[in-house]
């Protein structure tokens, strides 16, 4: 063994260690200086001003983060420091408030909010999800958390809400990168005023409104789809939310109901978001 082969004392370990924290800050600080350069070139530019958060973009960032990361740094812990990263700088571009339906749950919906927005990001709490959607309505750019999958208990079609050209839409499905056992695991959509230059439309999401609802017309819906059922007393029907992946369209699923004696009063797309980034038990990255 050569004298530069000779292994590292604990004292020049934990140098190599300061090192890179300071390398870590100073890169950071220059991040912070690259986003001031932006914002300045978007108010020169007359950009309006709004929500910065841009699904289509942070979703490839995870999503490339996951496939490069590596190593004994667990893939929990590299996540939830990008997206603070992501989302404090967000907010230092446009201020927001995250609003979250708290009824599906405090405890999980809080984790969601904090471990993808963080604590610099104000977040208020709302119990019900249509108190979300209107304070997002009335908001210049502030996100809204609702439940991907709301209790059934609930009977509230919430999505109804969305449907409106001007209404808020349904921009990206959070976590982006979804495992076993994840921190933040709960599926919550994040709802905002419509950012159609941002938007990521891997995943299309419909609001249903059906009549002559039957447990027929439920089974005739075709597995590719991910639904939601609201009890809807008009003509007793349903009002349903429909999450369709790529390569397929609604009027697939508006023809089975059909064929099933079902019929349909309305059918408003709601939102799109990117497609869920899978990583399996073996840490392998995959797409459904």
């Amino acid at each position: 063994m050569t004298q530069n082969d000779a292994p590292l004392s604990l004292a020049d370990l934990r140098a190599e260690i300061d090192r890179i924290d300071e390398a870590m800050h100073r890169l950071l600080m220059e991040r912070s200086e690259i986003i001031d350069r932006l914002v300045q070139v978007k108010r020169n530019a007359g950009a309006e001003v709004g929500s910065a958060f841009r699904p289509a973009r942070e979703a490839d960032m995870m999503r490339r983060l996951v496939e490069r990361h590596h190593g004994l740094l667990p893939l929990d812990t590299v996540e939830s420091i990008w997206r603070v990263i992501i989302a404090t700088f967000t907010f230092v571009q446009a201020p927001y408030a995250v609003h979250a339906d708290l009824s599906v749950g405090e405890p999980a919906m809080r984790d969601s909010a904090r471990f993808h927005f963080g604590f610099t990001v104000p977040f208020v709490p709302h119990m019900g999800a249509r108190g979300v959607i209107e304070a997002v309505a009335g908001s210049k750019g502030d996100l809204g958390l609702l439940a991907a999958a709301p209790s059934p208990s609930a009977g509230d079609p919430w999505w109804t809400a969305l449907e409106g050209k001007g209404a808020p839409k349904i921009i990206a499905r959070l976590p982006f990168v979804e495992r076993a056992d994840h921190p933040a695991g709960l599926p919550v959509f994040v709802v905002s005023h419509p950012i159609d230059d941002a938007a990521v439309r891997e995943v299309r999401v419909y609001s249903l409104r059906v009549t002559g609802w039957s447990a027929a017309a439920g089974r005739a819906i075709p597995a590719f789809a991910e639904v939601v059922v609201a009890p809807d007393e008009a003509l007793d029907g349903a009002a349903l939310l429909v999450c369709l992946p790529p390569g397929h369209a609604v009027e697939e699923v508006t023809a089975a109901l059909v064929e099933a004696g079902a019929g349909i009063r309305a059918a408003a797309e709601v939102g799109s978001h990117a497609a869920i980034h899978k990583v399996g038990e073996d840490g392998a990255a995959g797409r459904p």
